[in-house]
This record gives structure tokens, C-alpha cells and sequence, in this order.
């Protein structure tokens, strides 16, 4: 038997593998029209950021160790170029040298896979304008980045590809924004989910822009122009819209294609030609949950394929596939999203003509038990049908322990299973690993409650809708309360709720919440087994923070007031607080007890796990009169640094002053590197919080904000020898403390890295990206003798009038 593949790569060279290994004597023929077989397209992103050190890493094999192992005549640069179905040819053009010629065979398989999407836009053939889907694309990127040392990227599209190259081109150093014309990246997910990796990509530096299409490329290549106007100004454009099937060769030979160019194969993966088969990104693919078919490129599921129409070509045994369900994972920096199944968005469109009603739980579990350490907070969406608690989907947000979830999931999706095999599967369990009762466990308790009417929660989407009809219980604690609430809430912590039954009306409508749910759930469990109607919050103010500014938030302490007056006079002590582990309030209720023991003007540095617990303390802070020193986030690990200030609060009140002035300023004199840093995270954390910042830099402050390269500029002989005895620019300052000759500042640059931490020069980006005044005092510059031309582009020159204005109108006044 003759049989010839069309394409290589994940299901071509996949079904020669084990072709050959059913039959060693079948002639088979595998065609490329590229140069490489068999490589990880997967990978490429992660070779273009670094993590991929090594380019020959990416190839799975080469031809001449497939040709040895498997005896199989690989045609590389080779293109089919027509099927003719009843003489069972087809026609190959040589690509090297343009030869064409004919060759017969039993049976064909496609495996052409699919291509990236390019709109017809002006401007879309500019030399730095690129799609990533190969070798060949990765190589051109990779030598325009050596070569040309961009220092801007525009990322069009916002799936799998789009987040992949917007992370790696992030963590190369360059300023990235992605443009996105759906309201939310990742189609799979649904937008209360992507908010969560939305606001982590922001986190991480990245610039979103939804809502947004591209409608132009100008200035060859330099400037994007959007659908509404928008310019963005890049050195480099990648375009990740989407991807097309290559189903031109089965067009033109007439083979049965779906309504999306995809070619429509049975569960034998056979064509509407009994000789032709087809795998892989070009066929339609069967969804055995919403019973349609669609298109699905993903590697894994073209393998299988790739293994199971083997034998159905070699008549040998039936070997059926039986649909995708669409599990995917992907690496956001150091998030972790994962789905499988169907998501909420394709539950609507099929409206009530397969399953009359879906319900939804939400949960925000620890990653493994939370008395060990290094536990991390995990968002879980689990969806079933209401009259049979059958899965029908799952999609999982978090730092830890998502994949092992979402394949557990995926399992008991594939054998039918439901929310209540869910409650009984029994998982590993140790500390460091899992919890007693395991996420997945969770989401089937909640679930089974929720078909059995134990529990009728309500999402954001659905209160959003009535939430006139509804009054709100916050059955959080003090400490909680105190930080943020929704508007109209009544406060009941759950532990004094049942002594204040009657301050409730049976007539009213009510709604429970906490920060992740749990205690709302308690809390409409005794009122609802006291006769009043009531629902509770699914995911709690975690959830409803992250899809909604309607809370009031006390403005965050990330103010940082330093009058230090305020506090009692005495020998200053600093504590540490472990929270780790804690879900909310506990790392909150944490922080109040170890500050009522504490005396004014301690410090106090916790660590934290929790998520919400960075917008929790600044409000904390703010609304009981301590001072947030500073605060970080790594991979999870939540560290802040607050003082106690109980006399500042009350002196504060009796003067009757509120802190209401959105602007903060901060003079910069010193330069060392570590106090830098300082002054910059301060900025930024300020500009992002919605205040005007203004920073002065004078004397040795002057050389953070000066340009690395030298400037050719006319000086008097005291310039020239300060010129050559400062740093010149952010990259050449040292420790304050420690530095060992310059030893110690590369490696507090290595731990940054290496920790995930902004480095200086990207802070200084940061904050000029989110419009912070630098202005450099003149006094200092005719002094050190340090020109306007040596400074960063857009530092303004000012002198003390300016920065006194600036402090006039600040609320916030800080000397570095």
C-alpha cells in the first residue's frame, strides 16, 4: 500500500510514526512544504522570550533521524499542489527548483494544517509587521530583535498566541501594549474570569486596549491606528487575529467542507473520499458536549488524531475519534489560566434546546491547605446542567496547582461525569499538595447544593440586573467592613447574625456576601431556615471587585504620609506577620490583632497570599490612621510594610482635615540605587491609584534621570570632572548600603529579575508611561554642572517655586 501525507508537524508526523510501526512495509511518502518535519510551534513564543534558550530545543526530530528510524521518503520543500480523486494523484511542485510532477497513491492524508489571518489592512506587508506560526516566522522575529533592538511592541489579538508573545516580549524588556477588539483576551474564558488575567497582565506592565480593532499601519510600520482614532506608536506589530484552515487543496478536489473552510471528516477521520483522510487544524471538529462541530487548533488533539487514523488507513482496526472538548492551560507570566468544555458565552447562545438550565459555582479555594506554606489563592468556575448535574465546563485562574484541576475536570467531563462524582473522587491529599477537602471536591459541594435548593446563589451579572430588588448584608467582621463596603449594605458579621434576626424584614429581599463567598453561603443558610428570602453572592467582594468600581474604598494608604511628629517618640520596633495561607479576612483580622499589641511608630512587615489583601490593607491602613510603607507581589507572595499611627488618626480628626487631595510629590535628592527604586514604586503605585505625582529631583537625585549614552555638550572644567565622577544615568548608581564596589547592586538586579521585580530603568518607563512630572531642579544642574540634553527626553527644568507650587497642592510631600 502506497500511502502519501500532505504536512508534517504535530498530526502528520505523528500518523508516519505509527504508520510505520503497524505496517513496515507499506511505501509511505510524506510531503512539506517547509523545511522542517516535525518541530514545537507551541514553543516558539517561549524561544523568542529567553525561556527557550536553545533554537534547536524547538525540533521534536529531524528528517534524517525520522528517515532512519521510520524508512520514510520525506519531501521537504515540497508542495502538493492538486488532488485528482479519480486517477488517485496528485501533482507536487518542487519549491527549489519549480519541477512538477505526479504521484500515485492508495491512500492521502492532510494534514495542512492552518495559517495565520492577516486582515487586508494598509500597511499589513511593513518589514517589522509579523505573524508567528513557524520556524521561518520565528527566525524573522528573532533576527529583527537582535538586529534592531526594538523597544516597543504592538500585539494584535488576544488568544493563546497574542498573551504568549505579549508575556515573552515583556520579559525581553520591551514596553508592550496588546490591542484586543472583543471586550476580554482568551475566548475560551468568560470576561469575569479574563478580568482576573487582565488586570495581571497590567500588573506585569503590559498596556490593554479592548474593544480595539486595528485599522492601519502607517509610517512603515512605526505607527498603528486604531478603529477609534487611537494612534499607538511601536517599533514592531504582531498579528495574532486568529487562524484560517489550509483547505484550499481540498476545495479544488471537491471534498465536503463546513461553513468555516474546515474539512468535515467522520469519526474514522475520513473524508467524503473513501482515499482521503484528514487531521489536524484543517478538519471541523465534533464537540460531543454541544453536539456541533467547529474548529479547534490545538496540538493535542491533532496527535491523537494523528495515532488514531493510522489504522483506519490501513484497514487494520477501527480506531474512532470521538471530538475535543476544547482543554487547554497557558502560562500569563506567573498565573496560570486553564478551561475545559463549554463556557458560559456558548451556554447563551445555545439558549434552553439542549439543557433547560446551567448552573454556575464559583469558588476562590487555596491551591493545598493553608497552614502549610507557599498556599495561593485559586479562582474555580465550575458549570452543570441543573436537572442531571452533568459538567459541561470549567475554566480555573490561578498561581498553583490549575493544570492538575482542570484535568481532573476534563477527565469526568470525558466519562459523563457529574457534580456529584465530582463530590466523590477521591484525590491525593497531603498539605503540600492539596487540602483535605480538594478544590475539585469543593466545586461539587457547592454545585450539589445548588440543584438540591440548599443554596440559591446569585452572581455580579445577575444582581447587577435587580439590584434595586435587593438589600445587601455584609456579614464580614469589623476590621472588614471598615475597609470597603457596597453601597447600602447592611452590616452583620456572621458571628453576632443570629442575635440580630429580628432587625430583618421576611418581606425583603436579601443578599449575603463575604470576601469569597463561603460565609455568605452560612448566612443564607440560617436566614433561609428562618423564613426570609435570601441568596448569597457567588465569589464575594473578591469576585465583585474585580468586575465593578461601584464600592466604596477609602482612598489607599499607599499615600504613605511620613510626618513622623504625629507618632509617639520612642525606640522604634519592626514585626513580622506570617498570613500565609489565610483566606479572607484572616490575613485583615491578622493584621488588627498584631497591631492593637504593637506601639506607635512600629513597623509591621506581613505576608500574604491572599489577592484581595493588597487593595484590603491600603484601605485598612487609610480607614484606621497606620501608614502603608510599601507593598509588592511575586508570583502569589503578597509582602507589606505598614507603621502603626493611632495618634496621627486622632490628631488628623482633630483638626478636622480630610485626606482628599489626589496628588502626592516627592523630592529626590539622594541617588543611590536601592533608594531609587524606592522613589519609583512609590510613584508609579501612586499614579496608578488615580493621584497626580509629581517628583523634584535635585543634586544627587539628578543622576538617576540622566541618559546612559554620553552627550556631546559644552562644559566648563568643574563639569567636566563632575561628568566624570558621577553616575551617569539609572544603570551606573550603587547601594546605599553593601554594594561591594558595584557587586552588590548587580545583585540586587540579579534577585529582581530573578524575583520577577521591575527593574529601575522599567519603573522610570512605568511612571513616565503613566504621565508622572519629573522635573529637575536648575540650582543643582548649574552646580553639578549637568545639562537640559543629558537628561531623560521629557524631565522638565524647574526650581524651587515649582516644586513648592507642586507641594501646595499635594496632600503627600516625601524627601528621598
Amino acid at each position: 500500500m502506497k500511502i502519501i501525507i500532505v504536512g508534517g508537524v504535530a498530526g502528520g508526523a505523528t500518523a508516519a510514526a505509527r504508520l510505520r510501526r503497524l505496517d513496515n512495509n507499506a511505501e509511505i511518502l510524506l510531503i512539506e512544504r517547509g523545511e522542517f518535519v516535525s518541530f514545537a510551534n507551541c514553543g516558539l513564543p517561549y524561544y523568542l522570550g529567553g525561556e527557550i534558550s536553545s533554537r534547536d530545543a524547538l525540533f521534536v526530530s529531524d528528517i534524517k533521524t525520522i528517515r532512519g528510524k521510520y524508512d520514510i521518503d520525506i519531501r521537504n520543500f515540497s508542495e502538493v499542489t492538486r488532488i485528482n480523486k479519480e486517477e488517485k494523484t496528485v501533482e507536487i511542485t518542487n519549491l527549489k527548483d519549480g519541477t512538477k510532477y505526479t504521484e500515485n497513491y492508495d491512500k492521502l492524508l492532510l494534514s495542512t494544517g492552518s495559517s495565520p489571518f492577516v486582515p487586508n489592512i494598509k500597511g499589513k506587508d511593513a518589514p517589522n509587521v509579523f505573524t508567528l506560526w513557524n520556524i521561518p516566522d520565528t527566525d524573522r522575529i528573532y533576527n529583527y530583535i537582535q538586529d534592531n533592538k526594538p523597544k516597543r511592541a504592538l500585539v494584535v489579538g488576544g488568544g493563546f498566541i497574542g498573551i504568549e508573545m505579549a508575556e515573552n516580549l515583556r520579559e525581553r524588556g520591551l514596553d508592550v501594549t496588546l490591542v484586543e477588539f472583543a471586550d476580554q483576551i482568551m475566548p475560551p474564558f468568560d470576561k469575569d474570569m479574563t478580568q482576573v488575567l487582565e488586570n495581571h497582565m497590567r500588573t506585569k506592565g503590559v498596556h490593554l486596549m479592548l474593544n480595539t480593532g486595528l485599522a492601519s499601519i502607517e509610517k512603515d510600520g512605526r505607527l498603528a491606528v486604531m478603529n477609534d482614532g487611537t494612534e499607538v506608536e511601536t517599533d514592531m506589530i504582531l498579528l495574532s487575529i486568529g487562524v484560517r484552515p489550509n483547505s484550499k487543496l481540498a476545495v479544488d478536489a471537491s471534498l465536503e467542507v463546513g461553513s468555516k473552510g474546515g474539512i468535515i471528516v467522520d469519526e474514522r477521520m475520513k473524508t467524503s473520499d473513501d482515499s482521503i483522510y484528514a487531521i489536524g487544524d484543517v478538519i471541523e471538529i465534533y464537540n460531543p458536549l454541544s453536539k456541533s462541530k467547529g474548529m479547534i487548533p490545538l496540538a493535542g488533539p491533532a496527535n491523537k488524531q494523528g495515532r488514531a487514523v493510522a489504522a483506519n488507513m490501513l484497514n487494520q482496526k477501527e480506531e474512532t475519534y470521538d471530538g475535543t472538548i476544547g482543554t487547554s492551560v497557558a502560562k500569563i507570566f506567573d498565573m496560570t489560566a486553564a478551561s475545559t468544555g463549554l463556557n458560559e458565552k456558548v451556554l447563551k447562545s445555545m439558549g434552553k434546546e439542549r439543557w433547560k438550565d446551567y448552573g454556575i459555582a464559583l469558588i476562590h479555594p487555596m491551591s493545598h491547605a493553608g497552614y502549610y506554606p507557599g498556599a495561593t489563592p485559586i479562582t474555580l468556575k465550575l458549570l452543570f446542567d441543573m436537572t442531571d448535574g452533568l459538567i459541561l465546563g470549567a475554566q480555573i485562574v490561578g498561581f498553583k496547582g490549575v493544570d492538575k484541576r482542570i484535568d481532573t475536570i476534563a477527565t469526568s467531563i470525558h466519562y459523563r461525569g457529574t457534580v456529584y462524582d465530582l463530590v466523590k473522587i477521591e484525590l491525593a491529599y497531603a498539605p503540600p499538595y492539596s487540602s483535605a477537602k480538594d478544590p475539585v471536591n469543593m466545586a461539587g459541594y457547592v454545585a450539589c447544593n445548588i440543584i438540591e435548593g440548599l443554596s440559591t446563589p446569585i452572581t455580579y451579572d445577575e444582581y447587577k440586573e435587580k439590584e434595586d430588588e435587593y438589600t445587601l448584608i455584609d456579614i464580614r467582621e469589623e476590621p472588614e467592613f471598615s475597609m470597603s463596603t457596597l453601597d447600602g449594605a447592611l452590616l452583620m458579621p456572621l458571628t453576632t447574625l443570629r442575635s440580630k434576626l429580628g432587625e430583618l424584614d421576611k418581606e425583603k429581599e436579601y443578599v449575603t456576601y463575604c470576601a469569597v463567598g463561603l460565609r455568605g453561603y452560612l448566612a443564607e443558610r440560617i436566614l433561609k431556615q428562618e423564613g426570609f428570602k435570601v441568596k448569597y453572592l457567588q465569589g464575594g467582594t473578591r469576585t465583585f471587585f474585580e468586575r465593578s468600581r461601584d464600592v466604596k474604598t477609602a482612598e489607599s494608604a499607599s499615600m504613605m504620609f511620613t510626618d513622623q511628629d504625629k507618632f509617639e517618640t520612642h525606640q522604634q520596633e519592626t514585626y513580622t506577620l506570617n498570613a500565609c495561607g489565610l483566606s479572607c479576612p484572616g490575613p485583615i483580622v491578622s493584621v488588627s490583632k498584631k497591631m492593637s499589641e504593637l506601639k506607635d511608630g512600629d513597623i509591621l512587615s506581613i505576608e500574604a497570599t491572599d489577592p484581595g489583601f493588597m487593595n484590603d490593607i491600603g484601605s485598612w491602613c487609610s480607614n484606621t490612621g497606620n501608614l502603608l510603607i510599601e507593598k509588592s507581589e511575586d508570583k502569589g507572595k503578597y509582602v507589606a510594610k505598614i507603621q502603626k499611627g493611632s495618634n496621627f488618626a486622632e490628631n488628623r480628626q482633630e483638626q478636622g482635615k480630610e485626606v482628599s487631595a489626589k496628588e502626592k510629590t516627592m523630592i529626590v535628592f539622594d541617588g543611590d540605587l536601592d533608594k531609587a527604586i524606592a522613589s519609583f514604586i512609590i510613584a508609579t503605585g501612586s499614579a496608578a491609584m488615580g493621584n497626580k505625582v509629581n517628583m523634584f529631583f535635585t543634586f544627587w537625585g539628578l543622576n538617576i534621570i540622566r541618559k546612559d549614552e554620553k552627550i556631546n555638550v559644552k562644559k566648563d572644567t568643574i563639569g567636566k570632572m563632575f561628568g566624570m565622577m558621577m553616575p551617569r544615568g539609572s544603570k551606573k548608581l550603587s547601594l546605599s548600603k553593601m554594594n561591594f564596589c558595584g557587586i552588590g547592586s548587580k545583585m540586587m538586579r540579579a534577585v529582581m529579575k530573578k524575583k520577577g521585580i521591575s527593574s529601575l530603568e522599567e519603573l522610570i518607563e512605568e511612571a513616565r508611561s503613566q504621565g508622572v512630572k519629573m522635573t529637575a531642579c536648575q540650582m543643582s544642574m548649574d552646580v553639578m554642572g549637568i545639562t537640559k540634553e543629558e537628561l531623560l527626553d521629557g524631565v522638565e527644568i524647574g526650581g524651587v517655586a515649582s516644586m513648592l507650587d507642586d507641594n501646595d497642592h499635594s496632600n503627600m510631600n516625601l524627601f528621598i
